[in-house]
């Protein structure tokens, strides 16, 4: 019996597609982590970011925008934006519907200012209330302003930690983790993975090295300043930057932008800063332009504000091969 022509060109046409599908799915990326930030990191790649203070980002058509950012991760600012966590979790609902990023991650990291300054121990204890909703929505990263005293460090860290976590704990006075369960479900979801899951990696990197969250600080004032060192090396910790901005107004150097962070007394705080996250291994966080990201790449700056055209050098310069 003759096979119709049809069928054959259909017959064909079906196995062409169906292998088509196959190659597509065996190119699609594989993400080795949640986290992209963090996947970054631990192989030395620079990490960009993008973010604002408006306040605009809280909403689920924000973050389906979002959710194909160029930037390696999202500073979702509550610090001197509203404290609105409803609106924090439907940007990260959006962020889902957006995805996947190009990479193959769920959703770009996301990591929040919480507007709670780190002054002293008892300030962030009676203020660990917004570290618990904040992750609770499924972000990737805490940044604890003024962080001023190492006190308020451990504190921190303890708060965004689940108490079934014992690395670090002992080294430095961290104690256990202190934060509650009932948060798991919500955040779980928008990782995409079981809560079993979700309480065994949400977890502070690279203390844990399975842990997929990001602690960073803010070290903008002269009282941080003062104790940089002691501050970084508490447990927890993964990366910390110098604020120029609230630095400036804490030292009493006028003046704004490049003005301003040459005064003698502002390259020394950058100085220090730097120097204490290189002692404690630490990453530095500092703005990159297209004038000097590859600059600032080669000194040793591995995470920062940066714009397409910067991130785009930077990435070339530094050959990466992950997606964006």
């Amino acid at each position: 019996m003759m096979t119709h022509p049809f069928r054959i060109v259909s017959l064909v046409a079906g196995i062409a597609l169906a292998g088509g599908v196959a190659v597509t799915l065996a190119q699609a990326p594989k993400p080795k982590r949640i986290n992209r930030a963090i996947e970054l990191l631990a192989e030395d790649q620079p990490i960009y970011y993008t973010g604002s203070h408006s306040g605009t980002a809280g909403t689920f058509e924000q973050g389906v925008k979002d959710a194909q950012t160029y930037a390696d991760y999202i500073s979702y600012d509550m610090e001197h934006a509203p404290f609105d966590v409803k609106g924090l979790s439907e940007y990260m609902r959006g962020l889902v519907k957006g995805g996947p990023t190009r990479s193959g991650h769920r959703t770009p990291a996301v990591i929040v200012n919480v507007p709670v300054n780190g002054l002293d121990e008892t300030t962030v204890r009676a203020n660990a209330w917004m570290f618990n909703q904040v992750l609770a929505t499924g972000v990737h990263g805490v940044l604890l302003t003024h962080a001023d005293d190492p006190g308020a460090v451990r504190a921190f860290v303890e708060a965004v930690r689940f108490p079934i976590h014992k690395e670090g704990v002992g080294v430095d006075g961290l104690k256990e983790g202190r934060r509650g369960v009932h948060g798991v479900p919500t955040a779980a979801a928008i990782w995409g993975v079981s809560q079993e899951e979700y309480l065994r990696k949400a977890d502070v990197w690279p203390l844990n090295p399975e842990g997929e969250l990001l602690l960073g600080l803010k070290l903008e004032d002269k009282y941080a300043l003062a104790n940089a060192d002691a501050n970084l090396k508490v447990p927890g910790i993964a990366f910390a930057e110098w604020g120029p901005g609230d630095m400036a107004l804490s030292l009493g150097v006028m003046g704004s932008g490049r003005a301003a962070q040459n005064d003698p007394r502002m390259k020394d705080a950058r100085a220090t800063v730097f120097s204490a996250c290189k002692a404690n291994h630490r990453f530095f966080l500092n703005t990159m332009t297209p004038a000097d990201v590859v600059e600032r790449i080669k000194e040793g700056v591995r995470i920062g504000p940066a714009s397409p055209e910067a991130a785009e050098i930077g990435r070339k310069f530094t050959k990466r091969r992950m997606p964006w």
